[in-house]
């Protein structure tokens, strides 16, 4: 064990508030990039994995990133009266709500494509370094989500 259970842990050395800190930080570094061109970090995401997989169900963007149904409709329907995606129920099954980017959409996901760039020359890690973090960083969600 890495953790000395005996004693109160400080804020410094958790993890969890290093973690949290780090992910506000970037949010917070994508914020102006993002708000140049009126998204949100949430809806940013929704793009880059649109952008991606060209159509997806509503159900699997939610597992993609890690968002309930009520936190990901709303997101949605904004980028969808804004002209960036369409739902549409399958033909196979209409309890199915697939999803895609439109033209616009793909366009505005190529606008802010520098953004992930910034990140990593700020961070001032080399390519190994940055790839160790990043695995480091899938292990410790898949161990910790995986039941």
């Amino acid at each position: 064990m890495f953790i000395d259970s005996s004693q109160p842990i400080p804020l410094d050395d958790h993890l969890c508030f290093s973690l949290y800190a780090t992910s506000r930080a970037i949010q917070k570094l994508y914020h102006d990039g993002l708000s140049e061109h009126d998204l949100t970090y949430p809806q940013y995401l929704v793009l880059v994995s649109l952008y991606q997989y060209d159509e997806v169900s509503v159900k699997r963007l939610g597992e993609l990133l890690s968002l309930d149904s009520g936190t990901l409709t709303p997101l949605l329907k904004r980028l969808e009266r804004e002209g960036l995606l369409v739902r549409n129920r399958s033909k196979k099954d209409e309890r199915v709500v697939k999803v895609h980017l439109t033209t616009e959409g793909r366009n505005k996901r190529q606008e802010i494509n520098d953004l992930p760039e910034t990140l990593v020359e700020k961070s001032g890690f080399t390519k190994d370094e940055w790839d160790t973090l990043e695995n480091l960083s899938k292990k410790l969600f898949n161990n910790i989500t995986t039941k």
